[in-house]
């Protein structure tokens, strides 16, 4: 049996904060503000996960008004996610993200965040796509107001 999950995510672009995508720090002068590191890949691949088997959303398993979670690693989070999967009798099957970012230019850490997400969600590094998008100057990502992911998850039930 397979399961489909489709995540979304966006956060704000902030100086004195550092830049996490997928796990990996990106070299910037601006980071992602948010209640966690605000990982904006790790939590749209996270939602993917969880909407794929109905578990509801990283807020729910995750609250942002939870002092736990202030600062929260969210690669660490997402691997609690795929424990979850597991426990449910499901595996990652494959992967494919979108990452929405006038600037940085990504494509130089693209390879380092695709294996740091597989290892994560532990599937070869070959069942894992990331992709880097610009919005051409529209909209909050275009004006390099803020980062937004989409990611989309096939999962396939475990053979006993």
């Amino acid at each position: 049996m397979y399961r489909i999950g489709t995540g979304y995510d966006l956060h704000r672009l902030e100086e004195d904060r550092p830049l996490i995508l997928g796990g990996v720090r990106i070299p910037y002068e601006k980071g992602l503000m948010g209640h966690s590191d605000a990982d904006v890949l790790c939590h749209a691949i996270t939602d993917a996960l969880l909407g794929a088997l109905a578990k509801g959303d990283i807020g729910s398993h995750f609250p942002d008004n939870d002092p736990a979670y202030k600062d929260a690693d969210s690669i660490q989070l997402l691997n609690r996610v795929v424990k979850i999967i597991a426990g449910a009798g499901y595996r990652v099957e494959n992967l494919d993200c979108t990452v929405v970012a006038e600037r940085p230019k990504l494509r130089d850490y693209i390879d380092r965040i695709r294996q740091s997400i597989a290892e994560c969600i532990e599937v070869p590094t070959n069942r894992v796509s990331v992709k880097a998008k610009t919005n051409e100057g529209v909209g909050p990502e275009g004006r390099g107001e803020a980062i937004s992911a989409q990611a989309v998850v096939l999962l396939m039930e475990r053979q006993a």
